[in-house]
């Protein structure tokens, strides 16, 4: 073995200490919109990475001319409130129907769309050039939904690396959202693992092998239902390959810019996350609420929990379902009773 492989193992080896701790995985964890009705121009269709033309789906195509899957919930009568849902790294908008079908009961408007390189939006699988992206796309969906929907308050819910979406998303906008719903987000790396010295070979390494794949995510730990895990690993829309460094570093990058914010956060918010959660840190939780300025903020932490807590134990993913709707729901406008009229 000569010298420069040496000390590229060593790098490996440093930065995967710092990814994975002492024995888990941490979470590396259009500007026009198209009508999916509508045939698009060119004689090819763009298809979703499954194969399937985007002229058959519902989408909307990002500033970099990505094609974004996208879902909604409509209420059958007219909507009390939107609620953007932003799910989590490797995974897609998909599982959080169960999330949304209650708020839609509820009369709210639910939308969604798979992230850049994830689910069946294009883009390369789990990677990013920058973490803006994912917030740019986000505000874009919500500008394209309040533009059909002006009067209407916004709400956010975020799941793992969707919490640091919508923590993000809210803090550029923060007058634009009513709340903010976060569901065991990643707000810090892991204290004990993320130390200077494991940082610095962290940010060598990106230079060096930006495109070296270390583990994946540990479906043991997205939650205590095996039923659920089994789910998780027979999704052939998650993603189940190992995780870039450079996807690793931007992850690292929006932690620090969430640190920064948090002082300032005036927006409300609901945190829910689970003690034994192995892939995103209940500390930075912890840390968001005492820290935060905002006035109406709550924290419930479900003992024994792990990571996907609304698909956790059926008793646990029940409370879940019920703090969401019921937190969103007491902070929606009251609704004006039709005014009889006097004959």
């Amino acid at each position: 073995m000569n010298a420069v492989t040496a000390a590229s193992c060593l790098l490996v080896a440093g930065f995967s200490c710092f990814l994975y701790g002492s024995d888990v995985f941490l979470p590396l964890l259009r500007s026009s919109v198209t009508d999916s009705s509508m045939p698009e121009p060119g004689a090819a269709p763009r298809r979703s990475p499954q194969g399937v033309p985007y002229t058959d789906l519902q989408h909307i195509v990002n500033a970099d001319g990505l094609h974004l899957f996208c879902r909604y919930w409509e209420p059958a009568g007219p909507p009390r409130a939107l609620v953007f849902v932003a799910h989590g790294a490797g995974e897609h908008c998909g599982p959080y129907d169960e999330v949304a079908q209650r708020l839609k009961e509820l009369s709210l408007l639910v939308f969604a769309h798979d992230h850049v390189g994830h689910g069946q939006s294009e883009g390369d699988r789990m990677n990013i050039k920058d973490f803006q992206v994912y917030i740019r796309d986000a505000l874009q969906h919500v500008d394209l939904m309040r533009s059909r929907h002006p009067e209407l308050p916004v709400y956010i819910v975020g799941h793992s690396m969707g919490g640091a979406i919508s923590i993000l998303t809210a803090s550029e906008r923060p007058s634009d959202f009513a709340g903010v719903v976060l569901i065991a987000p990643m707000v810090q790396m892991n204290p004990d693992s993320a130390t200077p010295f494991k940082v610095f070979l962290a940010k060598v390494l990106n230079h060096m092998l930006p495109s070296l794949t270390l583990g994946s995510i540990e479906s043991k730990w997205v939650s205590r239902d095996k039923t659920k895990v089994e789910a998780y690993d027979a999704d052939e829309l998650n993603f189940h390959g190992g995780v870039r460094v450079s996807f690793g570093m931007q992850l690292m990058g929006a932690a620090a810019r969430i640190e920064r914010e948090i002082p300032s956060i005036s927006w409300p918010f609901l945190l829910l996350h689970g003690d034994a959660d192995k892939l995103c840190d209940i500390r930075g939780s912890k840390m968001m609420y005492e820290k935060a300025a905002s006035s109406d903020k709550k924290l419930k932490v479900y003992e024994g929990g792990y990571h996907a807590l609304h698909h956790d134990l059926p008793e646990v993913a029940e409370s879940v379902l019920k703090e969401v709707t019921g937190w969103i729901t007491e902070r929606l406008p009251a609704t004006t009773p039709p005014q009889q009229q006097v004959s």
